[in-house]
């Protein structure tokens, strides 16, 4: 896409429809997206492309506020159908969110060509290792430490803290070391795979291995997955079915359906020009108190055992 095809001013941005002002921003055109030149950065510190591993789709970029002091951190996975995105995209989410009091992370990974699954797994597993030993440096808690992923990112958070290989290769288990998941949008449970591209991707239309849904087994992370019921690009029966297999393990696990929400409107509705789309952002932090309180809670049962 050209420069010339995203060229939209902050100035102007109200006179777009949602749905193409969503479209021009999500597709890449950051440097002139109205979303992020209209993102609060009052109080705001970016650290950019800071690397994890040693490829050029590793590295990451950290937002945090600079009063920041344990706060709970977010590690936010984008979309792209393993096969596109960039962390450049997503300012307004991420300032957002630490606006919002969260020690931000959003990895780069590597995607389809370069690798096929599991490859976006192991990167994935390698950015949340990075956080897990430096969110102190940046005022964060990796105690609390929360995976966000949104489509193609929300595959990813949900397999890091579902299946216990990719965290167990880097010496972390998510039942330990993750805080929660948080899922947009996301698929979870999406065979048999029809798209040749999401074949050759997965090795084959039915492998069990590559879907979240098959490794729900009881005592994972307590779990937000929201959809839009006007989602035509991921089926809202993915969320409906992995809270169900959820909820029947005996795992805490919150399901919120957006009326007249689609796959894209529901990421933007995180800036602060499209919050009237739907609460994501305050579920989000209602979410992340739950989960305070529940680490409260717990840590007040063990110290109650004799």
């Amino acid at each position: 896409m050209s420069d010339s095809h995203c060229a939209v001013s902050a100035r102007n941005w109200w006179r777009w429809p949602v749905g193409a002002l969503m479209g021009i921003s999500i597709a890449g055109c950051s440097p002139a997206s109205p979303l992020n030149l209209l993102a609060r950065r009052d109080g705001i510190e970016v650290s950019s492309s800071i690397p994890y591993g040693r490829g050029p789709r590793q590295t990451l970029d950290v937002y945090r506020s600079r009063s920041a002091r344990s706060a709970p951190v977010m590690v936010f996975f984008y979309g792209g159908s393993w096969q596109a995105g960039g962390k450049e995209i997503y300012p307004f989410l991420a300032t957002a969110l630490a606006q919002s009091g969260y020690v931000t992370v959003v990895p780069d990974y590597r995607v389809y060509p370069e690798v096929i699954f599991p490859g976006f797994l192991e990167d994935g597993a390698q950015a949340v290792g990075w956080v897990r030993q430096n969110a102190k440096t940046f005022g964060g808690n990796p105690a609390r430490m929360i995976l966000l992923g949104h489509s193609a990112g929300a595959h990813i958070a949900a397999m890091l803290a579902l299946d216990p290989r990719w965290l167990g290769a880097i010496g972390l288990d998510p039942r330990r070391d993750i805080a929660g998941l948080i899922g947009i949008s996301g698929p979870y449970d999406f065979l048999p795979i029809r798209d040749p591209t999401l074949r050759l991707i997965f090795g084959g239309a039915d492998r069990a291995l590559t879907q979240p849904i098959t490794f729900v087994r009881g005592g994972e992370p307590p779990t937000l997955l929201l959809t839009g019921d006007s989602d035509r690009t991921v089926d809202p029966g993915n969320s409906a079915r992995l809270a169900a297999k959820l909820r029947a393990a005996g795992d805490d696990v919150r399901e919120i359906i957006y009326p007249g929400v689609s796959h894209v409107t529901i990421i933007g509705a995180f800036a602060p020009a499209l919050h009237f789309i739907a609460p994501v952002l305050t579920d989000v932090d209602r979410f992340s108190t739950h989960l305070s309180e529940r680490a409260v809670s717990g840590a007040a049962e063990k110290m109650m055992q004799p």
